[in-house]
């Protein structure tokens, strides 16, 4: 009888994966190669994921993002993101390879794509589904310019090579959002 669950044979997978993105490319990856390294059979990954990025998704939601679920809902953004960062920086060499994905599986797309979710969640909890008045900003609108600037700031950090701390990177963003462009000007005069 397998005793294994399926958040087992997912993290088993997860692992095997970001092992093998540690010594290859992560395009050049194959199924079979996961699935050797996790020690189950090719079927078995398609029963837990549609792919290799769908894989690549679900390591980045559980080890980065759900984690800072709770921040977020408390209203704690600086600490929401000095978690993100430093859930990244713990597997260091695998992010940056990550980084280095393109296109619509890029980790900035998946970052973007679930910060957006998280963002969208607190702050429809916060106001609902309103509009700024006169401006006609929504919810959505406000949730994706913020992912979206929360995500860049991650993937310039980690092509950085992740030299400033979480906590000098999160102090950056804190003032980007929180100062105006002619602030933000006027202090590097």
């Amino acid at each position: 009888m397998n005793t294994q669950s399926k958040t087992d044979v997912d993290q088993m997978l997860a692992e095997s994966f970001k092992d093998l993105a540690l010594r290859m490319p992560i395009d050049k990856i194959t199924i079979k190669q996961i699935t050797d390294g996790a020690g189950v059979i090719r079927p078995t990954f398609y029963n837990h994921f549609q792919d290799k990025y769908e894989l690549l998704e679900w390591i980045i939601r559980t080890e980065v993002l759900d984690p800072v679920i709770p921040l977020m809902r408390s209203g704690n953004l600086k600490d929401s993101m000095v978690h993100i960062f430093h859930n990244m920086h713990q597997n260091k060499k695998f992010y940056k390879k990550v980084t280095r994905l393109e296109g619509q599986n890029s980790c900035e797309s998946i970052a973007k794509k679930f910060i957006m979710e998280i963002l969208f969640s607190f702050i429809n909890e916060k106001v609902g589904e309103k509009k700024l008045a006169k401006r006609g900003l929504t919810v959505s609108m406000v949730a994706e310019y913020y992912a979206q600037s929360m995500a860049f700031v991650v993937i310039q950090w980690t092509k950085l090579d992740m030299s400033l701390t979480p906590e000098q990177v999160a102090d950056i963003f804190e003032y980007i959002t929180t100062h105006s462009m002619d602030e933000v000007i006027a202090e590097m005069n």
